[in-house]
């Protein structure tokens, strides 16, 4: 199985620098990774490190409690594609979602316009930590309903990331067209390889150099 081809490079450190931002790319060249996920302030620099190379270039909104305004998504998702953002993944509003409120739909489909009206693509991170299996099943449908082309799991901040057993959930739920991002927490190769085996279709992690340089033995 070849992982690169699966990874999201990604650098969200609130400390890192335009070194590690070129860094990604550097590291996408060399391992051939899908693509790098950056903070908006750095999409500028590395959408020009990137240059014509057929790298995917993503960067998040509403990062990462997901409870700003709407309006305020919709201008960082603006800004993204201006500044070259191939994908955007959003964090949607659980404390909406926790009330009952049908806003978080409203949010997610008002988000999901914006990205398609450029082309581009919209994860939309439910953060499942916060979430118990019968929310899992019910945030995947919102999400589909909104025009999500993505469901992911986790923003990386919450108490727990990725597993197998959500990765599996929400594949069963999620329409086929509608893929599964994993991130948080995949530090490994050998859980990689089982969050795909579950049905995701997506891999979100800084560890990805880790993984190609030490692989695990295919079982």
């Amino acid at each position: 199985m070849s992982i690169a081809q699966y990874i999201e490079h990604t650098n969200l450190s609130p400390t890192l620098t335009i070194r590690d931002i070129d860094k990604l790319v550097e590291d996408c060249n060399q391992f051939g990774f899908l693509g790098i996920c950056v903070p908006p302030f750095w999409v500028k620099r590395a959408k020009r490190e990137i240059g014509q190379q057929k790298i995917t270039l993503v960067t998040v909104a509403g990062f990462p409690l997901g409870y700003n305004m709407t309006e305020t998504k919709l201008d960082e998702i603006n800004r993204a594609i201006d500044n070259g953002a191939d994908e955007i993944d959003l964090v949607w509003n659980v404390t909406a979602f926790k009330t009952g409120t049908p806003w978080t739909k409203i949010e997610i489909a008002k988000c999901s316009k914006l990205v398609h009206d450029y082309q581009k693509v919209l994860k939309v991170i439910i953060e499942t930590a916060y979430l118990s299996d019968s929310e899992i099943e019910q945030a995947c449908k919102l999400c589909v309903d909104a025009g999500a082309d993505f469901v992911k799991t986790s923003t990386g901040f919450a108490p727990s990331g990725a597993n197998v057993e959500h990765i599996a959930l929400m594949r069963k739920v999620l329409p086929h067209q509608v893929g599964i991002k994993a991130s948080g927490g995949i530090k490994t190769r050998a859980q990689a390889e089982a969050m795909l085996a579950a049905g995701a279709s997506r891999i979100g992690t800084s560890s990805g150099v880790n993984m190609i340089d030490k692989p695990t033995p295919n079982l």
